[in-house]
């Protein structure tokens, strides 16, 4: 399951609206690739649509769908917003990460 903070909830349904998704209607969709500098990143985007090879969530009302491969390396992640000084931005809080880039972006098992 990836769960989703108070605070990414309310940028997701912003941004959503602002590019124009329905925020009741649309999903987000997260998933994993190769690449950074830690070996493994992050994708995070708006869709309208599944697919067979989905998994669906939904937390906090945030419909989130994972393809099955990048549900294997985010079960558990926690997805935050962060709008301090020092940075601003979503947050991948992933309990299976050993290591993590300095940006958060990447990460190793």
């Amino acid at each position: 399951m990836i769960k989703v903070s108070a605070s990414a909830k309310n940028k997701v349904r912003m941004l959503m609206t602002e590019e124009g998704f329905d925020p009741n209607q649309a999903y987000v969709r997260v998933g994993v690739k190769s690449g950074g500098c830690s070996g493994l990143s992050y994708e995070l985007n708006f869709d309208n649509e599944t697919n067979q090879k989905d998994k669906l969530y939904e937390n906090n009302d945030v419909k989130i769908i994972v393809d099955k491969k990048s549900l294997l390396y985010l079960i558990g992640t926690t997805l935050e917003y962060s709008g301090g000084l020092n940075g601003k931005g979503f947050v991948f809080n992933n309990p299976n990460a050993q290591r993590t880039c300095g940006c958060g972006e990447s990460f190793s098992l």
